[in-house]
């Protein structure tokens, strides 16, 4: 290649990076933007947010809402009872999934198949047509009213989603690296913990973040669950704060915004756990 055409290639090269760079700032702030109007209302006067012409930027910067949502609700209460019970709910429902999931696609169990489209199925299944019967069966209980009760309840839509999910992952590792550690005389237990699951590390993390956000954002079955505000969850507490026709919209947006931290921080962990190519050198052959 002569130094012509080298710099012809180069020129081509930077064009198209260039290019590549831009539409990538175009997208970033068209998906970074409602995060920033959040942040803008959240830090505006009521006056302001319903001007007919709207600001960009707050002509005075209030903390007003801030101090609303932190001082004159419950939220910091609604905000602590979703990471407890998004945790603690994501946390068994991946441990619970782990196991079946790994029962119904690495063991010759009769019904497998069958098992797993019953799985999708109830996955399928709107929630609307269980929060019904699901509330009789909490109040005959005894554990409406009770984040024990939601802990209970929120299970069934992540455990068939967590099973569908893992079921996928599951079904790409080969099987001859089972076989290879059942020669070197690993057990069920620590061929499924030692060898198995550790390949599958990015499936089970992603799904884990998914089954968090799942609970996190849920706000049916809390509204319906809960009376007490001790045991409200962020996504009920905010829906409080409208009023009949009334808006209170910098809190709205302040919590909103607030709300979305713990998610980001659960994502940001977790990343380094989002990689595949875990088990591609594993077989030879």
């Amino acid at each position: 290649m002569t130094g012509v055409e080298r710099k012809k290639y180069n020129w081509r090269r930077n064009r198209g990076m260039a290019a590549a760079y831009l539409v990538l700032a175009v997208f970033l702030v068209f998906s970074l933007f409602p995060i920033y109007w959040m942040l803008n209302t959240s830090l505006k006067s009521d006056t302001e947010i319903y001007e007919k012409v709207p600001t960009f930027f707050p002509r005075e910067v209030k903390l007003d809402a801030y101090h609303k949502l932190f001082f004159e609700t419950t939220f910091p209460r609604a905000l602590l009872n979703s990471i407890l019970l998004a945790t603690v709910v994501s946390l068994v429902t991946i441990f619970v999934c782990m196991l079946a999931s790994y029962a119904i696609t690495r063991t010759k169990m009769r019904g497998s198949a069958a098992m797993s489209r019953g799985v999708l199925y109830t996955y399928l299944l709107p929630r609307t047509m269980l929060f019904i019967p699901l509330y009789m069966l909490a109040v005959k209980m005894g554990i409406n009213n009770s984040l024990f009760g939601l802990g209970l309840i929120y299970p069934t839509f992540t455990i068939p989603y967590a099973i569908w999910m893992l079921i996928a992952y599951f079904k790409t590792v080969p099987k001859e690296v089972e076989e290879a550690a059942v020669m070197d005389g690993c057990g069920p237990w620590k061929l499924m913990f030692k060898v198995f699951f550790p390949l599958v590390i990015p499936g089970i993390v992603s799904t884990l973040i998914f089954c968090f956000t799942l609970c996190w954002n849920e706000y049916l079955y809390s509204v319906i669950m809960i009376n007490d505000s001790a045991y409200k969850t962020f996504p009920t507490m905010l829906s409080e704060l409208i009023v009949d026709d009334v808006f209170a919209w910098a809190p709205l947006m302040a919590g909103s915004l607030i709300s979305c931290i713990p998610i980001l921080v659960v994502y940001s962990f977790s990343s380094k756990n989002l990689t595949g190519g875990f088990t591609s050198g594993s077989v030879k052959g």
